[in-house]
């Protein structure tokens, strides 16, 4: 990850969001020319961690370069506690992913118990249209660091900056390092940090060897000797 001092560039026309901006980088293997939704019969992964993982996808650095928003809605948790945030899920064009199956992962993340939303005291209803507090947009390599600058992203890293979540496809097809084989539970902590600067959460650290990793470390990066943890709250 990396974070300019005080700096912010300029990423796209959605409204202004909350937070610095932030990066998120993690080893890769090269991306293969050609992207493909892998045949039905063979999406799924092994089971790591008691979780059936999706299938690792290998992400071109390039696709369409504009974004399609996810049309529909979903709608916040019932009851009346909590501030309701819209947001709005985009993906570029050309990926090798589903839009739907990716915004409805987004959506149970962002209102998961451990997420930001823990205790009500934020809800998250996705939109396709008007208003919204932030957008989540799954991008190719080369869109990312075209949305994230100035960051230097090199097709490489994540970033959270100017009312987007700008996640980069890649890690979101084959995860990083510090998780393992972990996709799933990688994916969680993708979305739930890199929207946590755009609630205006900054950067941690780890608290101590062993010790679950706060979800604001830069864990794509490395773990810093703590253990991985993709939620705000993790218990609940």
């Amino acid at each position: 990850m990396i974070v300019p001092g005080g700096s912010s560039g300029k990423a796209g026309t959605s409204p202004p969001g909350a937070g610095a901006p932030t990066a998120s980088a993690a080893p890769t293997a090269p991306g293969s020319r050609r992207a493909t939704v892998p045949p039905r019969a063979s999406r799924q992964g092994p089971v790591v961690n008691g979780r059936r993982q999706p299938p690792r996808v290998r992400v071109a650095r390039s696709a369409g370069g504009r974004y399609a928003v996810v049309p529909g809605t979903a709608v916040a948790p019932a009851g009346r506690r909590g501030a309701v945030v819209r947001y709005m899920v985009e993906v570029e064009r050309g990926l090798p992913f589903r839009a739907a199956e990716f915004a409805a992962e987004v959506h149970r993340v962002l209102n998961d118990r451990r997420g930001w939303g823990r205790g009500r005291t934020m809800r998250f209803v996705r939109v396709s249209r008007g208003p919204v507090r932030f957008r989540v947009s799954l991008s190719s390599p080369a869109l990312v660091d075209r949305m994230c600058a100035p960051l230097v992203t090199g097709g490489e890293l994540s970033c959270g900056q100017g009312g987007r979540a700008v996640l980069n496809a890649r890690r979101w097809g084959i995860g990083a390092v510090t998780y393992g084989r972990d996709l799933a539970t990688y994916r969680e902590y993708l979305v739930s940090h890199e929207v946590g600067h755009l609630l205006g959460h900054q950067h941690e650290q780890c608290p101590g060897p062993g010790r679950p990793a706060p979800v604001m470390v830069q864990q794509s990066k490395s773990l810093y000797g703590c253990r991985p943890n993709p939620w705000p709250f993790p218990k609940g």
